[in-house]
C-alpha cells in the first residue's frame, strides 16, 4: 500500500519549497493549509511540528521538517524522480544545500531583516563570517557552474534556487549576473511553474 503523503503549508511562506519539490518527483500528495497564529499553534500541528511553522510533510508515519532536509529526503524517496546526488555529485549537492539552509540564510535574515552584522574582530565566531563572504562564496560557484552539481539539475537546485529566486525578488541577495542567470534556469521548469501557479491561486482566494 502506498504511504500518504500530505503537505503542510501556507502559500505565503517556505512552504513553497516543499511543494516545488513535491512537483518536481510528481509522488501524488494532499496539502493542508495552516494559518499563522491560529492552525499553525494548534495542537493537532503542534504534535506533527512543535515549532509550530510550515512547512512540514507527513510520509505515512515519517514527519519531516525544514525545506533542505525535506528536498533531500524526497530525492532519496522517490529516486525515480533523478534528483538525488550520483557518488561524484554528493560534495557540491550537501556542500551547497547546507550552505544555503545554515550560513546563507542566517546571514541574510541578520543583515537584512535584523540590519546587524558582526564586527570584522568578530566575524570569526560566526558561521557565515559576513553577508559579503556569503554571496561572494555563491557567485563564485555560479560563474562556472550552471547547477549545484555542476551541469544537472537536483533536488539541491530546489532548496537553493528558490533561496536565490526568493532573495533577487525581495532585494536580499546583490543582483550578480551569476546569480540572476541561475535563478532564471531553475525558474524555467514545469515543476517550478505548477507549484508557483497553486500557491499564487490560494493567495489570490485569501485575498
Amino acid at each position: 500500500m502506498t504511504k500518504e503523503l500530505v503537505l503542510y503549508t501556507n502559500p505565503q511562506s517556505r512552504g513553497r519549497i516543499a511543494r516545488w519539490m513535491l512537483e518536481e518527483v510528481g509522488a501524488p500528495y494532499s496539502t493542508e493549509i495552516l494559518e499563522y497564529g491560529g492552525s499553525m499553534k494548534s495542537p493537532e500541528y503542534l504534535a506533527i511540528n512543535p515549532m509550530g511553522k510550515v512547512p512540514a510533510i507527513r510520509h505515512g508515519d515519517q514527519v519531516v521538517t525544514e525545506g533542505a532536509a525535506i528536498c533531500a529526503y524526497l530525492a532519496e524517496t522517490f529516486p525515480e524522480a533523478g534528483l538525488a546526488p550520483r557518488p561524484e555529485e554528493r560534495a557540491s549537492y550537501y556542500r551547497w544545500l547546507f550552505f544555503v539552509a545554515g550560513p546563507m540564510e542566517a546571514a541574510i535574515t541578520d543583515l537584512k531583516v535584523f540590519g546587524v552584522e558582526p564586527e570584522p574582530e568578530k566575524q570569526m565566531m560566526a558561521g557565515y563570517g559576513s553577508y559579503a563572504a556569503v554571496v561572494d562564496n555563491l557567485s563564485h560557484w555560479f560563474k562556472t557552474n550552471a547547477y549545484v552539481t555542476g551541469d544537472r539539475f537536483t533536488a539541491a537546485d530546489v532548496y537553493v534556487g528558490a533561496q536565490v529566486n526568493w532573495g533577487i525578488s525581495f532585494g536580499t541577495l546583490e543582483k550578480r549576473p551569476e546569480l540572476v542567470d541561475y535563478a532564471a534556469r531553475v525558474a524555467d521548469r514545469d515543476a517550478f511553474r505548477r507549484a508557483t501557479e497553486m500557491d499564487e491561486a490560494l493567495v489570490k482566494e485569501k485575498a
